[in-house]
């Protein structure tokens, strides 16, 4: 069979080459079609208003499945020698279009990375051709004024289900968030995963640093913990039982996840989609949401529209972390041990006798 001829998608003003067009991507479902690699930088074009909120001068990182979501395709998980098809690029990847523009950020480790920085929707339609899903922002935005990446503007809740519980659970838990962010003044927009979790976003004046970020929401979890004996903010799995676990750690610098509008590395190619409160409490199935509805969906108008019209403190998220019991809670294993973190050993495994106070390892 002769390779198809590259095909080109409006971007903006621009026009993106896309090659292969005719790749599958996410095969067909029994209630989908499959998808190109054409109709998803079609997608990505279409979505323009929407996704370009989530992205515009954001560091952002790339979830890219050149290759798409088939059976036996696996996401790198960065760990040494590891070889798989589908991977995270942190870095501006080879042969970008002039007009793409990047900005220098620093990992926890004190390396540094030019990121892409999404100015115009051209540039994450070249990102579909290149292979990316999935959109990963950081939540700060670049300006003249070098300082704004290290002071976040949104707090990302995230509602993540453990085994035993499902999206209805996390439909019920941030119905509770909701409550619990307007008793502090503040306002959440939601949105599906894209899979069975639920995100809330609340824009946040950036006056804070990312361990204020990741303490706010650690004091927002042990809140809803204290209310709802569904949800947790523990750390090892062994701990978590069947609850929905606020996951606090996506509010650390280069922790992201997906932003609205992302497809997903689902069957069926399911959007992480912004809804409106009244809809997520009836919503039953999230992958109702997806690349062939969502497009008439954000054209009758984007639940996330007035999202940056204000935003809030997080002071009263701060008192929450200040006043409620529990201290600091565990970081993600690739960062340095962090001041006041507990050991880093699952509990059932940990011997007392071989950790100091600060949950440092005693030598033998």
């Amino acid at each position: 069979m002769a390779k198809a001829a590259a095909a080109t998608v409006v971007a903006g003003d621009r026009e993106v080459r896309v090659t292969s067009p005719d790749r599958v991507i996410y095969p067909a479902t029994d209630s989908t079609p499959e998808v190109t690699k054409l109709m998803v930088a079609q997608y990505v074009a279409s979505v323009g208003e929407g996704l370009m909120r989530a992205l515009r001068d954001r560091p952002t990182a790339l979830e890219r499945w050149p290759a798409g979501v088939h059976p036996g395709i696996t996401l790198a998980t960065g760990r040494p020698g590891e070889k798989a098809d589908a991977f995270y690029q942190k870095r501006v990847p080879k042969g970008a279009p002039d007009y793409l523009e990047s900005v220098g950020i620093t990992f926890p480790s004190g390396r540094t990375a030019e990121e892409i920085c999404p100015t115009e929707i051209a540039v994450p339609v070249w990102c579909a051709q290149m292979g990316t899903l999935t959109f990963h922002p950081w939540p700060v935005r670049r300006t003249d004024d070098p300082a704004s990446l290290d002071h976040p503007d949104e707090l990302r809740i995230d509602l993540d289900p453990q085994p035993g519980t499902t999206f209805a659970d996390a439909v019920r838990v941030a119905g509770l968030a909701r409550e619990l962010l307007e008793e502090l003044g503040l306002r959440g927009y939601p949105k599906t995963s894209g899979n069975r979790g639920v995100h809330v976003y609340v824009r946040i004046e950036p006056r804070w640093e990312f361990t204020d970020l990741r303490h706010a929401a650690i004091g927002f979890g042990r809140e809803l913990a204290r209310r709802d004996d569904g949800v947790t903010v523990e750390w090892w799995k062994e701990e978590r039982g069947e609850r929905i676990f606020v996951d606090y750690n996506q509010n650390n610098r280069d922790r992201t996840i997906a932003s609205a509008y992302s497809l997903r590395p689902q069957p069926g190619a399911p959007v992480s989609t912004p809804v409106t409160w009244a809809e997520l409490a009836e919503l039953t199935d999230p992958h109702a949401f997806n690349l062939f509805t969502v497009p008439d969906r954000l054209a009758d108008g984007d639940p996330w529209a007035d999202l940056d019209e204000e935003a809030f403190s997080l002071e009263p998220l701060l008192r929450l972390w200040e006043e409620l019991p529990g201290g600091e809670l565990n970081f993600p294993p690739d960062y340095p041990k962090m001041p006041g973190e507990p050991p880093r050993v699952q509990p059932s495994k940990k011997v007392a006798a071989h950790w100091d106070a600060e949950g440092n390892r005693v030598e033998d």
